[in-house]
């Protein structure tokens, strides 16, 4: 049976249960690098452990295009899904809240308790397609007025992969006395053509949905968003996330259990794509997924900067990058080159995974290694 869709305002709002979520208000206008700026931003976030009182313990992890601020942690009432960095945080892993006090945001533009498409904006309506174009230096900007309000000067280390690598970086080189260590993984300096042309397809099913409305569904009763295109987004994405190799091991040819692809029926492989289009739908909100994905698009360290080698030396943190040797997304060669342009980086670490660009995300006990090994230098 298909899946019961979602209200169309995305996938938590005003009056849901907030979980684990603490919300804080800039004090300020965000401005944007756009042009303009974005009034009465909150931000969502969660934390693990407690800040010391020399504020030296603070760690940033940033989440990738449809992450959120839950990166540990069971699902439960306000949070769809269970954390999805869960074998990092917590007693005697990596970030051990009894060492590491662990801050992880849900980025504006999204839709899991921060400012997004989906909120209200000043005159009470949904943003939606008003939402201007957020860049992942403005993200920093953001973040860098919660860690005011949390107290904290300094990141004892800046953290993600994909999508939170490229937030990370921006740290890096925005505010480079604010990351002593960072740890890139699975993302580039700067999105190349070929990531910007996996991306387009995915916008254009959202867009070509008559239930997208030009981006202001948000008015529109339970079952008549753009759940459609942002289903065939999600399964377009998800070809690029997983390798080649592990599909063809994990599904080959097979049809799916009890249909026949001759009459009607679907391969394995489609119903695995199905399933996920299924999930993310129930969770996210197709005006945060657009604008995400134009932050992707709009990612380049260099920008303003003298270019990508420009951009990257203005990074001082004590750096780790790391990328999966399977990933046709944002392959290795992009890692190469954060690795060998940031002073210090020293040489790329390749963590061999069939996932594909999820590797990031599934080899999580490498991931942790490596973090240790950051965290202990």
């Amino acid at each position: 049976a298909p899946p019961e869709l979602p209200p169309a305002s995305g996938a938590w709002r005003e009056g849901d249960s907030p979980g684990r979520r603490q919300r804080v208000r800039l004090p300020s206008p965000l401005r944007l690098e756009a042009g303009g700026e974005l009034a009465g931003v909150e931000i969502a976030y969660e934390t693990w452990g407690e800040l010391d009182a020399d504020g030296s313990n603070a760690v940033l992890v940033l989440h990738a295009l449809t992450g959120d601020s839950h990166v540990a942690g069971p699902a439960e009432p306000g949070h769809p899904t269970a954390g999805w960095w869960d074998a990092l945080v917590g007693p005697g892993r990596a970030l051990d809240p009894a060492r590491w006090f662990v801050v992880a945001p849900n980025v504006v533009g999204g839709c899991q308790g921060s400012t997004g498409p989906s909120s209200a904006g000043p005159d009470g309506r949904p943003w939606g397609s008003r939402f201007p174009l957020v860049t992942a230096r403005d993200t920093v900007a953001a973040e860098a007025a919660l860690a005011d309000a949390l107290g904290i000067d300094r990141w004892a280390c800046v953290l993600g992969g994909s999508m939170g690598g490229m937030r990370a970086l921006e740290w890096a080189a925005t505010e480079p006395d604010r990351v002593e260590r960072l740890l890139l993984l699975a993302s580039p300096a700067a999105t190349s053509a070929d990531q910007i042309g996996w991306a387009q397809p995915q916008l254009a099913a959202i867009r070509a949905d008559a239930g997208w409305r030009g981006g202001d569904y948000y008015d529109a009763g339970p079952g008549e968003g753009p759940h459609l295109g942002l289903g065939v987004a999600r399964r377009i994405a998800h070809m690029s996330y997983r390798s080649g190799l592990e599909l063809t091991e994990r599904f080959g040819r097979r049809p799916q259990v009890g249909e026949d692809p001759w009459h009607g029926g679907r391969y394995a492989v489609e119903s695995y794509l199905d399933h996920h289009a299924a999930k993310l739908v129930r969770r996210f909100d197709a005006g945060s997924y657009v604008r995400l994905t134009e932050l992707m698009n709009a990612h380049d360290v260099g920008r303003g900067r003298g270019g990508v080698a420009g951009g990257l030396a203005r990074v001082t943190a004590r750096t780790l990058v790391a990328g999966i040797t399977s990933d046709r997304l944002y392959p290795p060669d992009q890692q190469a080159e954060l690795a060998e342009g940031i002073p210090g980086a020293g040489p790329l670490r390749l963590i061999d995974s069939p996932y594909g660009h999820d590797g990031f995300l599934i080899e999580a006990a490498v991931v942790g290694a490596l973090l240790a090994e950051l965290l202990d230098r």
